[in-house]
């Protein structure tokens, strides 16, 4: 018996659990692969998960895994031009480029560390409702919970064996996803890890993007236009990824190995509910989308940190259970913007554009150059710009907070702040130096966002009724 299981040892689940540990609530991570998958996919790491994992003492040991890289924006469908997130009053405006392997060794130190216990080889094959919790039944093991999150990516057993439909649209291409060795490279390959208008490179129909991971070791996409979808299950072979090298980068360029490979679609849905009964779906399980500036991993690690202080919270007794409705209310349409500007970008970044596409895409190349919608979009891509809909009439509710001491946020707990000397003592509030564009008070959520704000004369009935107000303590 525990009290969560997390179907899913990926960085969803991994984050996931961590965040309920942290709250003291008994976890079980059960995992189908018995090892971890070392391959560089899902490696962004955008400037807003970036704060996040900082709120956690997360990030730096993942900086320290991090692919050296020259200091380059994101950006919007593989466009020349890169998005500046410094307007956006972070510490963090670059993406973080690591391998997804990395990202989960160090989720999986910590959660273990927090008594997490991590099962693999423990595949679902079936998932029961009884009154008031789960069973599930994982490998030999049969175990009873009081919650079954489903992070268990984009062919979700647990969706399937709860025959939860997936609606959206299907791929309309696929392509390959690999780490290789390069035993020789002409002069087009890529020698440094930039913007992703420099690592990228279409010749007639194929096009492939190389990703400098330094001992002559590149992380591989591409594909071709034009011919017929392959299926995503079609082994991927050396010849396929060798071929295609030769055609972008010329004969020089020889494929030595390949270490991992696998592929992947365009294809674009979301679950209508991410809560069935005592279900919750989170990261792929719940949306899949083009893979279109690096949102994946970070949507998922988003829904974590959102999902984790709820459920911690209710199963602690210290907030009513309808507080996690609110996963939903506020994920869903998370999820659904970022599928919505993916979508959007596959008319850049289609393999095979038309010559109107080809002028589109230098008028809208020439729009991002404009501050203000460079800034738009930098805010979107790096999930900076991201605000739930809260009750209150303070403009910073249900934004993020910025420019706080990240360590006063590593208990996982909400956390009052008083900056202009307004509260009155005995409310345990943290008394800090004043931050430009902070107003005098602000109750801050586990997740890094406002959920109560004043400048001056504080609502303290207000204060005492917001939801976060109980965890305080």
């Amino acid at each position: 018996m525990t009290e969560v299981i997390v179907a899913g040892a990926g960085p969803t689940g991994l984050a996931l659990a961590c965040e309920l540990a942290l709250g003291g609530v008994d976890v079980l991570v059960v995992e189908r692969l018995p090892y971890r998958i070392e391959q560089t996919k899902g490696g962004t790491i955008q400037p807003r998960t970036q704060e996040l994992l900082e709120l956690r003492g997360l990030l730096e040991p993942m900086q320290d895994r991090a692919l050296s890289r020259e200091p380059a924006g994101g950006h919007f469908a593989m466009l020349p031009v890169p998005l500046d997130c410094t307007a956006w009053d972070t510490a963090y405006p670059y993406p973080l480029s690591i391998p997804q392997g990395e990202i989960e060794k160090v989720l999986e130190e910590r959660a273990t560390a927090l008594g997490v216990k991590v099962l693999r080889e423990s595949a679902v094959t079936a998932v029961e409702q009884p009154d008031g919790g789960v069973v599930v039944t994982a490998g030999d093991r049969r175990i009873e919970a009081r919650y079954l999150v489903a992070c268990d990516g984009g062919h979700s057993t647990v969706r399937k064996l709860l025959g939860v439909p997936f609606p959206g649209r299907p791929g309309t291409y696929t392509a390959v996803l690999a780490d290789v060795r390069l035993s020789s490279v002409s002069d087009l390959v890529p020698k440094a890890l930039g913007h992703i208008s420099t690592l990228t490179r279409e010749v007639d129909d194929r096009w492939v993007m190389l990703v400098p991971l330094g001992g002559g070791r590149y992380r591989f996409t591409g594909g071709a236009a034009g011919e017929e979808e392959p299926s995503r299950d079609r082994p991927v072979t050396f010849e396929e990824i060798a071929e295609l090298l030769r055609a972008v980068y010329g004969e020089q360029t020889v494929l030595a190995a390949v270490d991992n490979s696998s592929r992947f679609s365009d294809a674009t849905r979301q679950i209508d509910s991410y809560r069935v009964g005592n279900v919750f779906f989170a990261g792929d399980a719940a949306h899949i989308h083009p893979p279109f500036g690096g949102q994946g991993l970070n949507l998922g690690v988003q829904d974590a940190f959102n999902l984790g202080w709820k459920l911690a919270a209710v199963l602690r007794g210290r907030a009513p259970a309808d507080l996690l409705d609110t996963y939903h209310a506020e994920r869903h349409p998370a999820g659904a913007w970022v599928l919505h500007i993916t979508q959007a970008q596959r008319v850049f970044a289609t393999p095979r554009p038309s010559e109107d596409t080809i002028e589109l895409r230098k008028v809208f190349t020439d729009l991002i150059r404009l501050p203000e919608a460079n800034r738009h979009l930098a805010g979107l891509m790096s999930g900076l710009s991201h605000s739930y809909d809260l009750p209150g009439d303070h403009p910073l509710v249900g934004h993020r907070v910025a420019g706080v001491d990240p360590s006063l946020f590593q208990a996982g707990r909400p956390v009052l702040l008083d900056l202009a000397g307004i509260l009155p003592p005995g409310l345990g509030a943290s008394r800090v130096q004043p931050v430009d564009g902070l107003p005098g008070a602000i109750l801050v959520r586990p997740d890094g966002y406002a959920a109560w704000a004043a400048d001056t004369d504080p609502d303290l009935d207000a204060l005492v009724g917001n939801p976060c107000w109980s965890l305080l303590a």
